[in-house]
């Protein structure tokens, strides 16, 4: 079992000081005003998207990340930004739907340590609301011969019609920092709406 609060006390390498540049270049396509980040970690991608006047609610699992989050959060987010430690797998988020949801690196994570992806990708219609724009950034299989990355083919069933609509799936990039030095994993991107 992972221990995700040791790995937040050391900084994990998915923790690059900033929001994964493929979904940083994809923040103004968010829909507002509700917004959730999914594993949001130390809040990077949620308190960006507050800065953007959304109105966003971050999760994940490990408190110490949540911990650290609450303390990046400046007077220019203030009452626009909220964490909360919950497992993704069984999310209860009463303020739902949302009008965006961000996925950024969570889904791979959840298939890499079979924990729980099917029952996140099940709640995830339920957390969308009609319309709703949905971004999930994940490592593929191909990144440096791992064999535990998500493929287009997960992606594409996971997202089906008829919950999920105009899904877009394209080649993308995924950072990692390792003891200073910079790593680039190969990536999908995927953009889908919740049906209406």
């Amino acid at each position: 079992m992972t221990d995700y609060e040791e790995l937040y006390r050391n900084r994990p390498p998915w923790e690059i000081g900033g929001p994964q540049p493929a979904l940083a270049r994809v923040l103004h396509e968010a829909r507002g005003p509700k917004v959730l980040d999914v594993g949001c970690g130390s809040g990077e991608l949620a308190i960006a998207l507050a800065g953007l006047g959304h109105q966003v609610t971050g999760v994940d699992i490990s408190a110490t990340a949540i911990e650290q989050a609450r303390a990046k959060t400046g007077h220019a987010t203030t009452g626009r930004v909220r964490f909360e430690v919950q497992d993704a797998a069984r999310l209860d988020l009463p303020e739902a739907p949302f009008d965006s949801i961000f996925d950024s690196g969570l889904l791979h994570w959840l298939t890499r340590y079979h924990s729980g992806a099917a029952e996140y990708l099940a709640l995830l219609p339920g957390l969308a609301a009609p319309g709703a724009t949905v971004f999930v950034l994940a490592v593929t299989e191909a990144a440096g011969g791992a064999s535990w990355g998500i493929t287009e083919e997960f992606l594409q069933a996971g997202f089906a019609e008829p919950l999920w609509t105009g899904t877009r799936i394209e080649p993308s990039e995924a950072f990692a920092d390792v003891d200073g030095e910079t790593i680039q994993h190969r990536a999908l991107l995927l953009r889908t709406n919740r049906a209406g």
